[in-house]
């Protein structure tokens, strides 16, 4: 897959709900290449393993351009070695909101306790319908890239973090 990815991200409420509302939950492992004006990952999600490429955001950090292959279990743990700065654990949960899936991951380790949610959207102005457990707004804001937080990880900042949403 190739073209350009349109995301907005949101923090998502304590409790629970996006779980119960989810169709689908699947186990993620990510890591992330050095590379000068791209984010380059290797991600692992349950059986299947991907290469992806993203361009530096536009627009507030909505708009990016976005690169997919998947890739062989074998060529992600040799490429997961090049990564550098450890590794994101989280489990994604896909929920049905109208006519969109919210994607809501749930992080662990170091970042344990950060929920977030994005939704992908067919251009900048489209219209969306938000699950009630669905927050604040925090597209473009660097803390909440998965890349960021290997460095940064959330167990260093949650306390600037609404309360209702920790």
């Amino acid at each position: 897959m190739s073209g350009l990815e349109i995301e907005r991200k949101f923090l998502v409420k304590r409790g629970g709900a996006y779980r119960r509302a989810a169709f689908s939950c699947s186990h993620i492992q990510q890591g992330y290449i050095p590379a000068d004006g791209a984010t380059v990952r290797i991600r692992v999600r349950d059986d299947r393993a991907f290469l992806t490429i993203k361009g530096r955001s536009v627009n507030g950090g909505m708009t990016r351009y976005e690169f997919e292959k998947e890739i062989t279990l074998d060529e992600a743990a040799h490429l997961m070695q090049l990564c550098r700065g450890g590794v994101i654990d989280k489990h994604r949960y896909l929920v049905r909101s109208g006519a969109h899936v919210f994607e809501i991951d749930e992080f662990h380790g170091a970042n344990d306790g950060l929920v977030m949610a994005e939704v992908e959207l067919g251009n900048e102005a489209e219209a969306y319908e938000k699950p009630d457990f669905i927050g604040p707004e925090v597209t473009g804001d660097k803390h909440f890239y998965n890349s960021h937080l290997l460095s940064n990880p959330y167990e260093r900042w949650k306390e600037n973090v609404p309360e209702d949403y920790r």
